[in-house]
């Protein structure tokens, strides 16, 4: 083996690092402190310090065929949303039939992580650990962390005058995991993320009253979109990402809260974002709207103050008698095992390369996989991010200098503004994203080329769903498999569904939906030139 790589958590972004530094003819170690694989996706009845958290009713946000590994499509007859379970089966499948076990040791904590004492010549690390009371330290020539970023719940009670006095319970989000224990109360949910929608959703079939407290509203999307087709294998496509980069910001805009107001109006239920344009990550809740109409969900702006048992809101309104408050307020980045000026090296801000690397290291050594969100599943972009990190280590592809890193992630950072607002997050544009890192690895699907040799696949390729085997179809990596799993994934897509099969399955036409896209703006701009 090569190079000794440590990796640090083994959810997907752990695997994925795994299963890459091995491609490189790596050793990775990975490090795992519960005992299975998954992270995130590893259910338990309980918040355990030091890991991912969530509720027993959590289903995913993307569909099987966009979020699997880009060589390891979901079984046929899974669910197109799965139930946690089912994901976490998916992983332990992937794990263990891709060989990874063996490079995992569980029930060990990371403690801490440090530069050797010669690392401006090596780039070495030291990694220290802890299993059943014995601490250990090794030597790494590099280190990929993977520990995710819903670990740590931010807790705004400063934001919150009087929360000290309120004698109801408090908690956050990462700490809900069933209803039972809140039947018939009074319940105040503070947050308009997907966590909060799917609690206080959750809730409202078993308590008196439920009240969600938003700052900023969001758009709130049905995981069921045109013509009954999973929201993401029609949104997500090359051909819709190209328009909103040709078209005038102003029609793209316009196109953009058409679409996201398309299936109930947001002004109506108190729901509409404050700056509707901007293309923060909406809220994936097919039953909220519903909940709304029938009373059992009431929407307020922002809490002013809390008293004893109220709180009162901007508006005015108050709400009284609560027994409980739950913050849903999302999570704070941080890495107890690492100094902290490594990951947030500016202005205490995550400031990392394309997401990734640390730029302010004189050895490009460390990578930091998963932190990066868009409206692309997490797996893919785990998997291409550790492609390239692994390679990195392995001399097969080159950073830029320092100030170079610098100069792009300003760029970057000024474009995040105008697309996504002021957030603490590293959001970005999945597709943009995916082809800009597979460019640097030499995967990037060449369109035009396939326009050339093989119109059937280029066409879906474009059109279609810009599902993960793209980024396995060609160059280093390449999969054989990926033509065929992008010509049948509409197969996969409907065959759960049609467990009463009437008449032929059906699948969208992608052009013909967006050339009646097309229609809109065309319209809108030759008004426009008929003033001028």
């Amino acid at each position: 083996m090569g190079k000794r790589v440590a990796i640090v958590g083994a959810g997907v972004s752990g695997l994925a690092a795994v299963r890459c530094c091995l491609e490189e003819g790596m050793e990775p170690i990975c490090f795992e402190r519960s005992n299975d694989v998954g992270g995130l996706w590893k259910f338990s009845g309980h918040a355990e310090e030091g890991r991912a958290s969530i509720y027993q009713s959590v289903f995913t946000n993307s569909s099987k065929e966009m979020m699997c590994f880009p060589d390891f499509p979901y079984p046929d007859d899974f669910p197109n949303y799965m139930h946690h379970s089912k994901l976490q089966e998916y992983i332990k499948s992937f794990a263990q039939k891709k060989g990874l076990l063996r490079y995992i040791q569980f029930e060990t904590l990371v403690s801490s992580i440090k530069k050797c004492s010669s690392f401006l010549a090596t780039g070495q690390w030291v990694v220290v650990t802890e299993k059943d009371g014995k601490q250990d330290s090794l030597l790494f020539d590099a280190v990929m962390i993977c520990s995710g970023h819903h670990v740590y719940p931010n807790m705004p009670t400063d934001s919150f005058p009087g929360l000290e006095h309120f004698q109801g319970k408090c908690l956050h989000s990462r700490d809900y995991k069933s209803p039972g224990d809140f039947q018939g109360k009074r319940i105040l949910v503070i947050g308009l993320g997907n966590s909060a929608s799917d609690i206080a959703v959750e809730l409202s079939r078993l308590a008196t009253q439920v009240i969600i407290s938003t700052r900023s509203g969001s758009w709130v999307m049905s995981r069921v979109w045109n013509d009954g087709y999973p929201w993401d294998m029609v949104y997500v496509t090359r051909f819709a990402a190209f328009l909103r980069n040709v078209l005038p910001s102003f029609v793209s805009d316009w196109l953009y809260v058409k679409k996201m107001n398309t299936w109930f109006k947001h002004e109506n239920y108190g729901l509409m974002p404050l700056n509707g344009p901007l293309r923060k990550e909406p809220v994936f809740n097919d039953e909220l709207p519903a909940r709304i109409l029938c009373g059992s969900v009431t929407i307020k702006p922002s809490v002013m103050k809390f008293t004893e048992t109220s709180a009162v809101f901007e508006d005015g309104t108050v709400f009284e008698a609560i027994d409980c408050v739950i913050f849903a307020t999302g999570y704070a980045y941080a890495y107890p095992f690492l100094d902290d000026s490594i990951i947030k090296s500016r202005n205490n801000e995550v400031t990392l390369y394309k997401g990734i690397f640390p730029p302010q290291l004189e050895k490009p050594t460390m990578a930091v996989i998963g932190l990066v969100q868009s409206l692309g599943a997490t797996i893919p972009t785990a998997d291409l991010q550790a492609r390239w990190a692994a390679k990195v280590f392995a001399n097969a592809c080159t950073l830029p200098a320092t100030n170079e890193m610098m100069d792009d992630i300003d760029e970057k950072m000024g474009k995040k503004l105008k697309w996504f607002g002021q957030s603490h997050t590293l959001q970005t544009d999945y597709i943009s994203y995916m082809d800009e890192l597979s460019s640097f690895i030499g995967a990037k699907p060449n369109i035009p080329w396939l326009f050339l040799t093989d119109p059937r696949l280029a066409l879906e390729v474009f059109f279609g769903p810009c599902s993960p085997y793209q980024f396995r179809l060609m160059g280093p990596g390449k999969w054989d498999g990926a033509r065929n799993a992008i010509l049948t994934q509409w197969k996969r897509t409907v065959k759960p569904t049609r467990t009463r099969a009437v008449g032929e399955a059906q699948r969208p036409s992608h052009l013909y939906d967006f050339l009646r896209m097309l229609f809109f703006p065309v319209i809108l701009l030759a008004v426009l030139l008929t003033f001028y």
